[in-house]
């Protein structure tokens, strides 16, 4: 196994991918459903109120998959990643109802992340872990353009384990990720109260601190403020393009944390790259 050539790693790293992609899919919609549920049956149980007998919704791994419209269960075929969806040509087999564009693109895009993981890594133990590390990213990002929620059931997890992969280490020292990981949450922590104090509102949430502390923790504190500069630029970009196009409008929020997240993707893949051409174009080198 460990004498076939990179490009059938890729290859497979990109089927996998796909597979994978299609389980995120699942994360996506039902998490925040399940979550919204077991908030408000904790609230109601602080309260000391009576819950209703309402069922929870989906679990993410035991119930099958089936149409969020006509609840049909899904078939296997149905359920082939990317190729399913185009093969049903975007629309329920038995409701005819349209099925979003989410589920390829998320599948597409995991599917093309991972096969570039493997690319950059080869057939390694660094290439595992990036391949986790990209699929909780694509969770996270997913569910926050959707929700504006990002949950600490993936930010806690993908933090401890860049933690813990310090320890070997596998990508920065121990001491680097822990200050890392402090400073990341600290220096967002920090905006988000000088916003408000300067402006009474809440510029972004609790979750984005997580997701940049869980990105030091991987990267260590120096791929922080090429984090938060890509992420912005990003952000202005798409965020001014979308109100432009006007399909978003100024005053309705808009996610962060797809930002960071794409940004920290791309720095933990590229990030010495983008350095070195960065020198080099700035005559630093």
């Amino acid at each position: 196994m460990l004498d076939l050539p990179l490009w059938a790693w890729i290859l497979t790293s990109g089927v996998l991918g796909l597979l994978v992609g299609s389980f995120l899919n699942v994360v996506i919609l039902r998490l925040p459903e399940r979550m919204k549920a077991e908030w408000r049956l904790d609230a109601l149980d602080t309260l000391g109120v009576e819950s209703e007998d309402k069922p929870l919704p989906p679990g993410i791994v035991r119930e099958p998959s089936h149409c969020p419209h006509c609840l049909h269960r899904l078939s296997a075929l149905d359920n082939i990643p990317l190729f399913g969806w185009l093969l049903l040509r975007g629309r329920c087999r038995y409701c005819k109802a349209a099925i979003s564009i989410q589920y390829p693109l998320v599948e597409l895009l995991s599917g093309v992340l991972s096969a570039v993981i493997v690319w950059k890594f080869g057939p390694t133990w660094p290439a595992l872990a990036g391949l986790v590390f990209t699929w909780i990213l694509i969770a996270l990002a997913g569910i926050d353009f959707r929700t504006q929620y990002l949950p600490d059931q993936l930010n806690y997890p993908l933090l401890w384990l860049g933690l813990l992969l310090a320890v070997l280490p596998m990508f920065v020292t121990p001491a680097s990720a822990i200050i890392g990981a402090a400073i990341g949450y600290l220096s967002l922590w920090s905006v988000y109260w000088l916003f408000k104090l300067l402006t009474g509102k809440e510029g972004m949430g609790y979750g984005d601190f997580k997701l940049l502390a869980a990105l030091g923790a991987w990267m260590g504190p120096s791929a922080l403020l090429p984090v938060i500069l890509l992420s912005s630029l990003i952000g202005a970009l798409i965020g001014g393009t979308l109100i432009l196009m006007r399909k978003h409008g100024r005053e309705i929020p808009m996610p962060f944390g797809p930002f960071i997240a794409a940004a920290g993707w791309v720095w933990f893949v590229a990030g010495d790259w983008l350095l070195l051409s960065y020198m080099q174009l700035t005559g630093l080198r």
